[in-house]
């Protein structure tokens, strides 16, 4: 039996529904069907029950739903030990917008000459989604903030980057206190649902500052180009990007202690990339460590 009906199973049973597998996998509905009724003509037992659209493994379903986990996983490892030799195949990489728009282009760039037959597909979002994501297995590792729980012992995180809270300002405002701005001119709030956001609200608690909040948005680019237009001030992590360099504004160092932003990647332990995970993760610090070197905030 062919393992990519194995892996279409997992994507059924992971995704809750024929349809949602068919979308993962880039097939339609009537596709995946076929392989679960061929799955199940094979082994001679239904392997799931129809509920409307979703479907719901049977007590033999489940039985079976595990050992293909192992197998999927296992034929993986084969793939991998046999082609030691020349890394090929893909790596599906998730990853935090911030970090797409900073530090990442140069990591690709320098992984995909390490490994120019690695296909690399990216996919963007939040740290909670690209975890879920990550545990679904739709992809391989993720470059996300350390999650705020106790991660599983299956997984792995490593620090790629510390980026301390800064006060961005029109530089015209540069000679002011940076707690004054934030308490007297208008504000531009990162995203409280994100990490960094979590920190500059609880620099603002401690501070005891109430700002004169004009928007709240999650990204750190449109803020700082709100800033250059003078629409306020912001408190937001310290990013090193090239598309911030035509703006006229300043990086303020606040006076009280805040908690930096901190991200890095997030992977399975035992998983069969795990040649090019630790070829991406050993890429993405020497490229980190270059950047710190240029003046970056990273570690």
């Amino acid at each position: 039996m062919d393992i990519e009906f194995f892996k279409t199973l997992l994507h059924v049973v992971d995704g809750g529904s024929m349809a949602e597998a068919a979308r993962r996998v880039g097939v339609t509905p009537a596709a995946v069907a076929q392989q679960m009724q061929a799955i199940e003509r094979e082994l001679g037992t239904a392997v799931f029950t129809r509920a409307g659209r979703t479907v719901i493994p049977t007590e033999a379903g489940h039985r079976v739903i595990e050992r293909a986990r192992d197998l999927v996983r296992d034929y993986g490892e084969l793939k991998d030990f046999a082609l030691q030799g020349e890394p090929v195949g893909e790596l599906r990489i998730g990853t935090i917008t911030t970090a797409l728009l900073t530090v990442m282009p140069d990591v690709l760039a320098h992984f995909s000459k390490r490994f120019p037959q690695v296909k690399l597909l990216i996919r963007g979002g939040q740290t909670p989604e690209l975890f879920e994501t990550l545990k679904a297995g739709d992809i391989d590792v993720a470059v996300c903030l350390l999650p705020p729980f106790d991660l599983p012992k299956t997984f792995e995180w490593r620090l790629l980057r510390e980026e301390p809270i800064v006060v961005l300002a029109p530089r015209a405002l540069a000679g002011r206190d940076p707690d004054d701005l934030l308490r007297t001119e208008l504000f531009i709030r990162y995203d409280r649902t994100l990490g960094g956001g979590r920190n500059a609200e609880e620099y603002l608690r401690s501070r005891r500052i109430v700002p004169r909040e004009l928007f709240e948005l999650n990204s750190i680019l449109t803020i700082a180009m709100m800033v250059d237009r003078g629409l306020g001030v912001a408190l937001v992590p310290d990013i090193e990007s090239p598309l911030l360099a035509s703006l006229d504004i300043v990086k303020l160092t606040p006076p009280g202690p805040v908690a930096p932003r901190r991200f890095g990647l997030l992977w399975r332990r035992a998983s069969p990339k795990s040649r090019l995970i630790q070829g991406l993760l050993e890429t993405a610090q020497t490229t980190m460590r270059s950047l710190r070197g240029a003046g970056g905030a990273d570690v």
